[in-house]
């Protein structure tokens, strides 16, 4: 049997979108771990299913270059630019040549099947005392689009969130995953374990993220019969009036360190 195509496409045109909404929203966080792992000049980084430019973008000028941006559909990065760019897919691909003394992966490993190979891949590549970076969503510590439920708008809005992780779910993802992460990078054999959350909730760039998925999803949506033309219709006009406080589900990062310190 066909396995379900995953269902934020890179392909598709709202990608970029999505990714725009992604950076603005989250960017900020990943930066500032960063800097607290001491990335600067002459460190060298793997952003592991990188997507867009900014992570990889921001990296470059924080460490003069030395920075490697992988993905399976590489057209979204920039293949001029000041990192390199490698198309690698992390769920069956060795580690690239060379090591690194920060791996970065945000939003990738809940789309991977193998995910402690995956892992066991990115740790592979680490330096001696290099750090793990991880970060993913989870969605079942707060499954909302609108925590303020009140309003027929935002009833639409929650169901609709509903009818994607049903969808998620479908497809293998692990709703729960994001939680997991420290357990997982200390069963990898990482030190120094720490982790943090992230949960934006109202603004511009909520409501570019939640437009620019519902049309990415809209088909999906559809033809499982989870939504009408009409309800996805009365939707996206609703974000577009801005009135909603629209959320995303709580980004957990987690980060540890190779005990080998050489």
């Amino acid at each position: 049997m066909e396995e379900p195509r995953y269902l934020l496409d890179n392909a598709q045109p709202e990608a970029a979108e999505r990714f725009d909404a992604l950076s603005e929203l989250f960017n900020p966080a990943t930066f500032a771990t960063f800097e607290r792992l001491g990335v600067g000049p002459g460190t060298s980084v793997w952003e592991v299913g990188a997507g867009g430019p900014s992570v990889a973008r921001w990296l470059a000028e924080r460490t003069g270059g030395s920075v490697l941006a992988t993905d399976l559909d590489t057209r979204w990065l920039d293949h001029d630019a000041s990192y390199a760019v490698l198309e690698h897919d992390i769920a069956t691909d060795p580690p690239p040549r060379g090591g690194f003394d920060v791996v970065h992966a945000r939003l990738v490993l809940v789309h991977v099947a193998d995910r402690a190979k995956a892992i066991s891949t990115m740790v592979e590549a680490l330096n001696p005392g290099g750090w793990l970076f991880l970060e993913e969503a989870d969605p079942g510590l707060q499954p909302l689009a609108c925590p303020d439920g009140e309003g027929e708008a935002e009833v639409l809005a929650n169901r609709l969130k509903a009818g994607f992780r049903a969808l998620m779910a479908e497809r293998g993802v692990d709703l729960a995953f994001g939680r997991t992460l420290p357990r997982l990078l200390r069963q990898a054999g990482l030190t120094d374990v720490c982790a943090q959350g992230a949960f934006p909730l109202g603004g511009p760039s909520c409501d570019a993220l939640e437009r620019a998925t519902t049309l990415q999803i809209r088909q999906q949506l559809l033809e499982a019969g989870l939504a009408t033309e009409e309800e996805i219709a009365a939707h996206l006009a609703n974000v577009d009036r801005g009135t909603m406080d629209l959320c995303t589900s709580p980004m957990i990062s987690a980060w540890g360190r190779h005990p080998g310190l050489g």
